[in-house]
């Protein structure tokens, strides 16, 4: 035989014994590679999401926070037309929604009391108590907070029969629904808070719950240093006994200083009798601080809606 003749016998049998050759195990495809941008915690996150939201059958309006046991889902009722609770902690000013859904996972916001952890469960913000990290917020949205810096030579009220300046002059198309909480004399300027919520301004007006305010006062000097100590120990009124949570003096000039003075009394006229009956009358009262809220930057004439934060606090303070 030629070698041309042996070299096609040879490639024939190759061929053959191949064909015959029993095929062995089929390997498995490659792993698809991670989409562009996710890590490896955040490929397996999702994963784990998509594979717990498959296997609960849940719809789109009863969704669990990824990762949470049986064990861990909460018996709050869902109100039916209710209105999701992450859409109410986004309105609330808490948050983006997808922010506020990282709160709910967390377990970080309750409803009446009870933690709830689905991100579609679905509450009356009218009628429901909604926390987060255990403060209230202000889950309804026709209530109004409002801070006014009020000038001096305004009434603290929404109408004069005799034709002088009021609040109601300074907040315009809102004053017919809004009330002061508390007041200040025509001629003392500062922070006044105004809502609608009826329960909350009457707990700060309140004296009950001692919700402290801070002044500054422009009194005659010189200011002697057992000042404080006077007024903190307390200052004989005809009314009875008044005294301060804290003071000092922030300026001293000349025959004139500045002080600023906390107290959580709400008698008529309070600051004004306290330091003239220590021999230093009042020349200039402007309030700065009321609980937690203050008057900053604040011009005066000028309004400001209260953060969610600040209302929440504003709650707190008050045992709401």
């Amino acid at each position: 035989m030629t070698p041309a003749g042996s070299n096609r016998r040879r490639a024939g049998q190759g061929r053959a014994d191949r064909q015959n050759t029993p095929a062995g195990p089929r390997r498995a495809p490659a792993p698809a590679p991670a989409p562009v941008g996710l890590s490896a915690a955040d490929l397996a996150w999702a994963r784990a999401a998509a594979a717990s939201l498959s296997s609960a059958r849940l719809d789109d309006d009863d969704d669990w926070a990824a990762g949470d046991s049986a064990g861990d889902r909460d018996s709050l009722t869902d109100v039916p037309g209710g209105v999701r609770l992450q859409k109410v902690l986004a309105g609330a000013g808490v948050g983006s929604r997808r922010y506020c859904e990282e709160l709910i996972g967390a377990g970080r916001v309750d409803v009446d009391g009870e933690i709830v952890r689905r991100f579609g469960a679905r509450v009356d913000p009218q009628h429901q108590i909604i926390r987060v990290d255990g403060k209230r917020i202000p889950a309804r949205e026709d209530l109004v907070y409002v801070a006014l810096n009020k000038p001096a030579g305004v009434l603290t009220t929404m109408s004069d029969s005799r034709g002088r300046p009021t609040m109601a002059d300074l907040l315009g198309d809102t004053a017919e629904r809004l009330f002061h909480v508390g007041r200040l004399d025509y001629d003392t300027e500062g922070l006044m808070l105004l809502t609608n919520d009826g329960e909350l301004a009457h707990r700060l007006a309140h004296p009950r719950f001692g919700v402290p305010k801070t002044y500054l006062a422009e009194v005659s000097g010189p200011v002697p240093r057992d000042l404080g100590r006077q007024l903190i120990t307390g200052i004989e009124l005809e009314d009875g006994v008044a005294s301060a949570d804290r003071f000092r003096v922030v300026e001293r000039l000349g025959a004139r200083a500045l002080v600023e003075i906390t107290l959580h009394e709400g008698r008529k006229h309070i600051v004004k009798r306290m330091l003239a009956a220590v021999g230093h009358p009042v020349s200039r009262l402007v309030r700065t601080q009321v609980g937690p809220v203050a008057l900053g930057s604040l011009r005066p004439g000028t309004t400001r809606r209260l953060s969610t934060k600040e209302v929440g606090e504003l709650y707190a303070a008050v045992g709401l």
